[in-house]
């Protein structure tokens, strides 16, 4: 059988190849490595769109589509039955906690209009200080996930206090379950959004959501652009009362005459909380990995199931 991988590189990061198993990069859309049949295994380029997606009616053998991603969005009802989906759950929780941290970090010590000082040669000590600081704020983090997990062991030592959220509360570990968040979001100095993009949490960060947090507050969107309601942020940021920091935005890429670009209390970074250098060797050790349970006839991990 073939597996399918988007890099050059992942052939020797993969470890041992099981018997009978071929793996070829597939690095060019247009043009594939070899004659599709007995694709079995196929590994889409990380961060791969809708677009991506039209590839499976090329691959007519295939049984496993093992993403490079945390998030399968683009992916879920998209696969044909009977063909495997699984995500990268795990792979991206040190990058993506990383940048959450410093994202913080940046926006609470001022580090923007720093940097905007900096490119004007102006030593703005008056202008920019005192600046906000991390500890002692209270943080949401709104995704109990794994990355999440990641985010609050970073944050841990600021002397922060933390509430988790996830899709159901399970009491025994300490998280609340979403439909609590109307309570809990005014209590909230930071809010940071981990959240798959599923139609229960697309819109999620809406009008009443924004509207509760308090003055002053801080959203950190992790997660998938549409999980906030673009107009709806756009309105609170521009009346200066919230900050943010956002890796990602809907539409994305924004637009170069998009409002967000200019709001000084905003910080944007294009979509790079997990573009690290480690992600590839990480990645194609959980594909390896995976390679090795399908072609040994044992259970997948990571795999998505419908409700996502």
């Amino acid at each position: 059988m073939k597996a399918w991988i988007p890099h050059e590189a992942g052939v020797g990061l993969l470890g041992e190849v099981p018997a009978g198993v071929t793996v070829q990069p597939w690095t060019d859309p247009g043009r594939p490595p070899s004659d599709p049949a007995d694709v079995r295994f196929w590994v889409p380029p990380f961060l791969a769109g809708g677009d991506a997606t039209a590839m499976l009616d090329r691959l007519p053998d295939l049984a496993v589509v093992q993403l490079l991603s945390a998030g399968a969005d683009a992916w879920v009802g998209r696969v044909p039955e009977g063909v495997a989906l699984c995500d990268a759950r795990g792979v991206h929780d040190a990058g993506t906690a990383e940048w959450v941290v410093a994202a913080i970090l940046s926006q609470l010590r001022n580090f923007p209009a720093m940097a905007r000082a900096q490119a004007r040669r102006e030593w703005a000590y008056d202008a920019v200080t005192p600046t906000d600081e991390l500890t002692g704020k209270r943080v949401l983090i709104v995704g109990a996930g794994s990355i999440g997990s990641a985010v609050r062991a970073r944050l841990a030592p600021f002397d922060v206090g933390f509430t988790l959220v996830a899709r159901s509360a399970r009491p025994a570990e300490g998280v609340h379950g979403v439909d609590e968040l109307p309570r809990l979001l005014p209590d909230a100095d930071v809010v940071v959004l981990l959240v798959p993009l599923t139609p229960q949490t697309r819109g999620m960060v809406d009008e009443a959501f924004l509207a509760a947090m308090p003055d002053g507050a801080l959203l950190v969107n992790a997660a998938r652009g549409p999980v906030a309601r673009t107009e709806a942020l756009v309105a609170e940021l521009t009346s200066g009362r919230l900050r943010a920091a956002l890796d990602v935005t809907d539409p994305e890429p924004l637009p170069t005459d998009h409002p967000l670009w200019e709001l000084p209390n905003v910080l944007l970074t294009p979509h790079v909380a997990g573009s690290v250098r480690g992600l590839l060797p990480r990645a194609y050790r959980l594909v390896g990995e995976q390679l090795r349970r399908y072609a040994a006839g044992e259970s997948l991990i990571n795999t998505v199931e419908g409700g996502y």
